[in-house]
């Protein structure tokens, strides 16, 4: 030990945020390929493990899971010891974390391409990988909590609250909707059937959206933006009570999802009702994020790393507005099942959790190769302007595309029947097809600027760790 009280372990948190800016890019560039399948078709010339059912399932958990489970990973530990001023607990499991995490991921390439699914929505992998899952997150809850419980500080910061809540929900969604009974290595059933089995589905993937891509990003928010602010949080008793408004309410949230089903009138209405309930927590902490800010408004003109935070809290709030008013029965007639949902979807996940990610990866990066920035701060801009005109060409896109294709379903004649075939509101919306692939590129093309200045961050520098105070006082 040093006279400083020893260093942090920032390996792990090195290799995670490495891996978050190459599985963006991964992610990504299949989500690009996924969209220009919907204008051209044959543009895999037909190779099953090319077809759009088989990459789009391969899409959504390289975004959710390798991208913004790898950024969760790194800012989690990266946060978790500078709060509680003390090295992670067993660095042993933690280095299991970040190569059991790639095995998953790795795994999830080669499975959802040949098709080996269980058509789960977000829980698409079959259970031996499952099983890796579960041994990896009991893992990251032990090096997590017992980092907690070894701290030097007396106070847990609210950000751990909210990285320790996603850690504990997501394992407990995680081995309830996987619950399955396996029949050869590669396939299983699920424990659940029929309605019973879409409910648990959904309160398994809604609360993936309000823990995994909700509450361990706000974990990030609550710790990055005072910090590159340089300001204290607007109010850490607000932030206290979003805290537990959010982690009560959301968890009722999933029935929404299942609206006009064969699921109990009764439940889809509790599910509509908590969906309302919900834009109170949520735009609580996008205003405590954002207000943050009061007397430093100015920075947002020169820095922008915090352009990408403070930006991300406005598409939170924008989407945690969207997602209450699409539960609404009515507004739900319109939106559900069109591309509306798919805009909403993006909103959040390019606009919330992609942009609070880049901009916590940002920060990090730096500081684990003893920088003092990155390698090229107008790249970090261009990233962000590349990035912003994206997600808007994407999401209006899909607004437009969505309530036309809801509006030309439901149109009748007089005597009842449909107006429109449906390839004729596909027709409709080929247009918006075009802008969609143009959006997602444009965010594509951010990343690839990520990762240059990334490696020109990291080229000829050293890894750092930090020194953990020697004395710490309440």
């Amino acid at each position: 030990m040093s006279a400083t009280g020893g260093t942090y372990n920032y390996t792990v948190v090195r290799q995670f945020a490495v891996m978050t800016v190459i599985w963006g890019i991964v992610g990504m560039l299949v989500g690009v390929i996924v969209a220009a399948q919907f204008i051209w078709p044959d543009l895999t010339f037909g190779v099953p493990w090319l077809s759009f059912g088989r990459l789009r399932p391969l899409h959504t958990n390289a975004v959710i899971f390798a991208f913004g489970g790898s950024a969760l990973f790194a800012t989690s530990y990266y946060v978790v010891q500078r709060t509680c001023q003390t090295r992670l607990f067993a660095g042993g499991l933690a280095a299991f974390t970040f190569w059991g995490w790639q095995l998953v991921i790795v795994l999830a390439a080669i499975t959802l391409p040949l098709g080996i699914t269980t058509s789960k929505e977000y829980a698409e992998l079959e259970w031996p990988i499952d099983v890796l899952i579960t041994f990896v997150w009991v893992a990251y809850a032990i090096v997590f909590f017992g980092t907690l419980w070894k701290r030097k500080t007396p106070h847990i910061y609210v950000a751990n609250w909210f990285f320790g809540a996603f850690i504990l929900t997501v394992a407990i969604l995680h081995l309830v909707n996987s619950a399955a009974i396996p029949v050869t290595l590669w396939k299983s059933y699920s424990a659940y059937a029929g309605a019973q089995d879409a409910m648990v589905q959904w309160w398994y993937g809604h609360n993936a959206v309000g823990f995994f891509l909700t509450a361990g990003f706000l974990g990030m928010m609550y710790y990055f933006v005072p910090k590159q602010a340089g300001r204290p949080v607007y109010s850490y008793r607000l932030s206290v009570v979003h805290f537990w408004a959010l982690i009560f309410t959301y968890m009722w949230a999933g029935p929404h999802h299942l609206h006009y089903t064969a699921l109990p009138d009764w439940t889809q209405s509790l599910g509509m009702v908590f969906s309302l309930i919900l834009l109170a927590p949520s735009w609580g902490g996008m205003i405590n994020g954002i207000m943050t800010l009061s007397g430093a408004w100015y920075k947002l003109r020169e820095d922008p790393i915090l352009k990408f935070l403070i930006v991300s809290l406005s598409f939170y709030g924008m989407s945690t507005f969207e997602g209450p008013m699409m539960s609404v029965k009515t507004v739900n007639a319109l939106s559900h099942y069109t591309d509306w949902t798919i805009g909403h979807v993006h909103s959040g996940a390019l606009g919330w959790v992609g942009m609070i990610s880049i901009g916590s990866i940002y920060y990090l990066l730096p500081r684990l190769f003893g920088q003092t920035q990155m390698y090229s701060m107008r790249l970090v801009t261009a990233h962000f302007w590349i990035a912003t005109i994206g997600i808007v060409l994407y999401i209006a896109a899909m607004w437009i595309a969505g309530v036309t294709q809801g509006l030309m379903w439901r149109a009748v004649n007089a005597d009842g029947t449909l107006t429109y075939t449906f390839v004729e509101s596909t027709k409709a919306s080929m247009p918006f097809f075009y802008i969609r692939l143009l959006g997602g590129t444009l965010y594509l093309t951010g990343m690839l600027l990520m990762a240059y200045n990334m490696m020109k961050t990291i080229a000829g520098h050293k890894a750092v760790d930090a020194p953990i105070p020697a004395a710490v006082h309440a």
